[in-house]
């Protein structure tokens, strides 16, 4: 038997430490922690992906949270079948203790486990359909009050256009042209990538 542990961020600004933590303590070894940066939405996921492919019947998936696993009712639902009933691999969500499929594993317990699951997708789901409701409110009221959503926008220095054709004409280089402008290189050639001379 193998412990793999799985880990699932929204996004690059989540930290992933706490889940680490969490399944470093309940014995993952790190090596075996697999993660993605990804939403909830859906299984199309890298990581996950390549986890179903090292799974091996006897082996322990241990996941600090239901809704790390994912954020759609039917697609857990449909996952955690996949992964106890076909690859006959067991799973322990850590913060359900009733989900944690390598106890109770006479009728009683497996249809307590399922029930459980079946509510806690449904609220993962949920909690899903909240947070984009949140998303959309938030950007119609920061839209209804003027403010800029997204990326602040370049300022383009005025002496711009001047540099940078003497840049196209080879009569600078590009460091040249960033030292007279001022100009980080990133900021530099997304000025010129999205302006057209």
């Amino acid at each position: 038997m193998r412990k793999y542990g799985y880990i699932r961020v929204s996004d690059k600004d989540q930290n992933e430490a706490r889940q680490i933590h969490a399944l470093i303590e309940a014995g993952v070894d790190e090596a075996y922690i697999l993660m993605d940066r990804q939403s909830g939405k859906d299984f199309d996921r890298p990581q996950y992906q390549l986890l179903k492919k090292v799974l091996r019947e006897g082996d322990l998936l241990v996941i600090k949270s239901i809704d790390r696993l994912g954020r759609n009712y039917k697609e857990i639902i449909k996952e955690w079948q996949f992964i106890t009933q076909d690859l006959k691999v067991d799973i322990k969500i850590l913060d359900m203790s009733l989900l944690d499929t390598t106890l109770h594993k006479d009728l009683l317990g497996t249809f307590i486990s399922d029930l459980i699951l079946q509510v806690l997708a449904y609220v993962a789901e949920q909690e899903r359909i909240n947070i984009k409701q949140r998303q959309a409110e938030g950007i119609a009221s920061a839209k209804s009050m003027g403010k800029h959503l997204g990326r602040p926008k370049i300022k383009v220095p005025e002496n711009f256009e001047d540099v940078y054709k003497r840049w196209k004409n080879n009569e600078i280089t590009a460091k040249i042209a960033m030292r007279e402008l001022n100009l980080k290189p990133t900021t530099f050639y997304n000025i010129v990538k999205n302006k057209t001379y």
